[in-house]
């Protein structure tokens, strides 16, 4: 028998339930439809602006090159956040999977977008600097203009600091791979933008005062000598004073370290307790050596002392700049001429400055008139108006992100404006992101032969959660026969001809300790001194090498890991140093 089915009748509420049923499955399939048109639409402008600001944020030594792309970024941003910002978007951030993806690009968007609209008056900024407007016709700055300039350099810098938080508070770690190293490359490039906005408004707050815009300014500029390697970069051998008022610069004094009088004379300051046994009161009786400390806010103070008592001048701050800094401005002025007949370019600053210079003149009064001649020449090009501003931008950016620019300003809410900026000069911060230590270093041997020396430092966590350091050294110089005695330093202080004596100081962030150490190489066997720098474990290593030897240091560090782990060291002539490929983890005593 072929079996029947009733049909019963649908009654009300049944065809209202089949029919809610129906319109949200219509619905449904309509927000996935909706959602990956605007979401293929959005992550095509997103990738557009992207691309836009990576071309530039990657060339690093342009603090407002960004501001180019701006426009095209702007509209790409604006679209993507129009697509990611409406209540269907919004729910579906709460659906397992697809969820993460949707909202972390819907950040990207929203945080780009709100940054890009206070950005966009820094555009004028940008065009006056590469027109040279800031500079006035008798080749002063225009300090009214700067100022002028910190309104729209706040408003940006407050607008990044949002949208860096706002990326911040997106959690991306349930986000597809490629999702999240989008994600993370967008939220680099909005903390470049916010670094130059930082800047920028720093720059607008403390260069007008040191310009000279209210009161007239007197500065002492202290020249470093990389071929003599102090923590902070070179034994100082040259300094001068520059005056500044209402935008107008002038060079009223130069002096060499041997003009000093008194010099190993009684300290002209105490050193804060724990240096002394570190750098015995040297750094508070020599000129040469007010760098020796890696604190620029203690040697700053020591060599405006020493230039008072020399002078009278008591000056309103202590700027500090290397040979490699020297031969970065020349690349804004251009080449300049010396009395010599002499032309001075960025490309043979460093080798006439600190090879050249000691063999051509043998009598050290010689020397220091030609080091003298070379900053007299370089000031008068930045004086008069010959730097291109947009290339002085660029070579300032460079060269204080690579700390060879110092800056110290005697008036403490002066000072503070730099508060965190590498231009401080100061032992490296570690915070709950990021772990830092610090390897600077010093010449034992009373001689130029670091021109020849090569360094390299690396760092890594290891897998017990402390830190692995490696520290390497080589002496790459010629036979010490074809050196000058003066660069040598003709065993005046006791270390063979042609061998470099290095204090490697590593100094520690606070409450962290060396659980290990292990020196290796071809050198004498290393010395090690340990002490203690206002609270911080630093560790002295001393190494002799003589041509064609290296030494190499591995520590093992007990700190709290963090999610960053970077060295700071002396800054050294050559930007290619030895390649260190990581710092070993195994245990070494």
């Amino acid at each position: 028998m072929t079996p029947r089915f009733s049909r019963r009748s649908v009654g009300p509420a049944e065809r209202v339930l089949v029919t809610l049923t129906a319109i949200v499955l219509i619905l449904g399939l309509g927000a996935v439809a909706w959602i990956a048109v605007r979401g293929a639409m959005a992550y095509r402008h997103l990738s557009a602006a992207r691309a836009a600001l990576s071309a530039v944020t990657t060339a690093g030594d342009d603090p407002m090159g960004w501001t180019g792309s701006l426009g095209a970024s702007a509209d790409d941003l604006a679209a993507a956040h129009v697509l990611t910002d409406d209540p269907v978007w919004s729910a579906a951030g709460a659906v397992p999977w697809i969820g993460p993806q949707l909202t972390a690009m819907a950040g990207a968007a929203a945080a780009g977008d709100r940054a890009l609209g206070a950005l966009t008056g820094l555009g004028d900024v940008a065009s006056a600097l590469s027109s040279g407007s800031l500079r006035t016709p008798d080749g002063g700055y225009d300090v009214e203009l700067l100022a002028s300039w910190e309104p729209t350099a706040r408003a940006a810098r407050v607008s990044l600091a949002d949208a860096m938080a706002e990326m911040s508070s997106v959690d991306v770690g349930d986000a597809l791979p490629f999702v999240a190293d989008q994600f993370t490359r967008a939220r680099e490039i909005l903390g470049q933008a916010y670094d130059a906005a930082d800047a920028l408004h720093r720059t607008t707050q403390l260069l007008t005062t040191m310009l000279g815009s209210e009161q007239p300014r007197s500065y002492l500029v202290v020249f470093q000598n990389n071929a003599e390697w102090r923590s902070l970069g070179g034994v100082v051998g040259a300094v001068a004073q520059i005056d500044t008022d209402h935008g107008r610069l002038s060079l009223s004094a130069q002096a060499s370290s041997a003009d000093f009088r008194e010099a190993g004379g009684e300290p002209v300051a105490a050193l804060p307790d724990g240096l002394r046994p570190l750098f015995d009161d040297r750094p508070a009786q020599y000129i040469q050596d007010v760098t020796q400390v890696p604190d620029f806010a203690v040697g700053a103070p020591l060599a405006r002392e020493m230039w008072r008592r020399q002078t009278g001048t008591e000056v309103d701050g202590v700027i500090a700049v290397d040979a490699v800094a020297l031969s970065s401005l020349l690349e804004a002025t251009g080449p300049v001429t010396l009395p010599t007949g002499d032309v001075l370019t960025s490309t043979d600053a460093v080798p006439l400055l600190l090879d050249e210079v000691y063999r051509r003149y043998p009598d050290p009064k010689d020397q220091d008139a030609f080091f003298q001649s070379a900053t007299a020449a370089v000031f008068d090009a930045l004086a008069e108006g010959r730097a291109d501003t947009g290339a002085l931008v660029k070579a300032l950016a460079r060269v204080g992100s690579e700390r060879r620019l110092l800056v110290w300003n005697a008036a403490p809410d002066e000072q503070s404006v730099l508060d965190g900026t590498s231009l401080q000069g100061s032992l490296p911060d570690s915070d709950g992101r990021r772990t830092s230590l610090g390897v600077y270093l010093n010449d034992g041997t009373g001689s130029k032969m670091d021109y020849y020396m090569r360094t390299g430092a690396a760092a890594t966590w290891c897998a017990d959660g402390t830190a692995g350091l490696r520290v390497t050294l080589r002496n790459d110089a010629p036979d010490p026969a074809t050196l000058p005695g003066y660069v040598t330093g003709g065993g005046a202080y006791g270390v063979p001809v042609g061998r470099t004596l290095t204090g490697v100081y590593v100094a520690l962030p606070p409450d962290a300790r060396v659980e290990s150490r292990h020196a290796s190489g071809s050198g004498a066997p290393p010395g090690f001194v340990a002490g203690d720098d206002r609270g911080r474990e630093v560790l002295k290593w001393s190494v002799l090498l003589a041509p064609g030897e290296s030494a190499t240091l591995d520590l093992r560090i007990a700190t709290p890991p963090t999610v960053g782990l970077e060295v700071v060291s002396t800054p050294t002539l050559y930007a290619t140093e030895i390649p260190v490929d990581g710092a070993p983890c195994a245990d070494e005593g």
